[in-house]
């Protein structure tokens, strides 16, 4: 079969499909094979293979209200921040392997703009896997989490048809990786294969300056399925979720009393369970592809819940692909709130009051509602280079930003937003 992101009707590169970058797609549906034998060379001591990936890009959105980018994890995009940025997409990643007999280590570094607007390598993956059988294996590690289609190669561009994966989708959950455990076991049944990945974790990723989020307890279970043309992964995780974002506003509602009190606990995110269901599919017989994917997540916070979908496909004429999909995301709860009630209050702590309502609001105007559509072309330049030009029309639901970022006291929500993008993936 060929793999879900192969490109005109051929193999991924055997750089993705074995050796360098063997633990990209080792939790994917595409990745169920074990060798049982082993090679008595193995014997004389570990292999080693380093590899890489990367992504040269440009965006330009034509808003100069707010930023478009690819994750709320960035600092800048494109749009109001500069007409035309290279931090959407670009990133730089490295990755080294290490196996001897049933024991394989994986360790991954990835540069691109965090929230403070530095590019300061990050470790992504980190784990020792033990095969314990041929259907069984345990990691221990820093390790992706199983959610989406493309949890275990979202950072690759060349791996993606599209330039990015669906930030509607895919933004429910920046967070892409957990300090943890995880069992994987691998079953058919008749022409069916599958695999079923059970993981627990947790994660204090910085953020900027002091600010951190720590989410403690994530568990969760993810099944994949390989059926011919078909690759399907379901997903489902829970935990505890802190952070200190809003520390400021909550303690100004506290200070308000009881009705203070009151809406601080409802939107601190202190120790809140937050949880999330998704699933996807994807059917490639070679030609052309569809792919498709939802999913739900939840937390009684500033973060507020959402449903996220896309879909979109392509068709490969020899090294070109023209593709297009729509992704849309959709707020549950509130994306306002009326906030303390001011009436009777000195008109000084009324004035603080209003204050203190608007700043709540502006978080939770931060909940996404938005659509896009998307229309690219990808052209395979060499077997490791794929060059892509994708068109994004991005409309903010009301009452939302949607997944831009930076807005000014200008931004409309009911504003259309249009991006062009051009990038350049690699792997090597």
């Amino acid at each position: 079969m060929t793999h879900p992101l192969s490109h005109s009707g051929k193999s991924l590169p055997s750089v993705l499909r074995c050796g360098a970058l063997a633990g990209l797609l080792a939790a994917s549906p595409g990745a169920f094979a074990f060798d049982a034998t082993v090679d008595p060379a193995a014997a004389k001591g570990p292999a080693w293979k380093f590899s890489g990936f990367g992504t040269l890009g440009a965006v330009h959105a034509d808003t100069r209200d707010a930023d478009f980018t690819s994750t709320v994890m960035h600092a800048t995009g494109a749009g109001r921040s500069a007409p035309w940025s290279v931090e959407v997409d670009s990133r730089l990643g490295a990755q080294l392997d290490v196996s001897q007999g049933r024991w394989s280590a994986v360790l991954q570094l990835v540069s691109e703009q965090d929230l403070e607007g530095n590019y300061r390598p990050h470790l992504e993956w980190a784990n020792v896997k033990y095969q314990a059988s041929p259907d069984l294996a345990i990691r221990l590690g820093r390790i992706a989490l199983p959610v989406f289609l493309a949890a275990d190669y979202r950072k690759v561009g060349y791996t993606l048809p599209w330039v990015r994966t669906p930030v509607e989708v895919y933004g429910s959950l920046p967070i892409s990786s957990s300090d943890g455990i995880d069992a994987t076991w691998r079953w058919s049944s008749g022409a069916t294969r599958h695999a079923t990945q059970a993981f627990w974790g947790h994660t204090n990723t910085r953020l900027y300056e002091d600010h951190r989020v720590h989410a403690r307890a994530i568990t969760g279970l993810s099944h994949s399925i390989e059926r011919g043309a078909l690759s399907a992964r379901v997903s489902a995780l829970t935990g505890r979720l802190t952070t200190g974002i809003g520390d400021e506003l909550f303690t100004a509602l506290r200070a308000f009393g009881p009705q203070g009190e009151l809406l601080s606990a409802r939107y601190a995110i202190e120790d809140k369970r937050v949880s999330m269901v998704s699933m996807g599919a994807n059917y490639d017989p070679g030609a052309w592809f569809l792919s498709a994917e939802i999913g739900k997540s939840r937390t009684d916070s500033l973060l507020g819940s959402t449903t996220a979908l896309y879909a979109g496909g392509g068709y490969r004429f020899d090294s070109l692909t023209p593709y297009a999909g729509y992704a849309k995301v959709r707020a549950h709860g509130a994306t306002s709130d009326p906030g303390l009630r001011l009436t009777g209050l000195p008109p000084r702590v009324q004035a603080v009051g209003a204050l203190v309502n608007q700043a709540l609001n502006a978080y939770l105007a931060t909940v996404p509602q938005q659509s896009t559509v998307t229309a690219g072309l990808r052209w395979d330049a060499a077997s490791n280079i794929a060059l892509k030009a994708q068109y994004d029309r991005v409309s903010p639901g009301a009452g939302s930003r949607g997944a831009l970022i930076n807005p000014s006291n200008a931004f409309r929500p009911d504003r259309t937003v249009h991006v062009a993008s051009v990038a350049l993936d690699f792997v090597f």
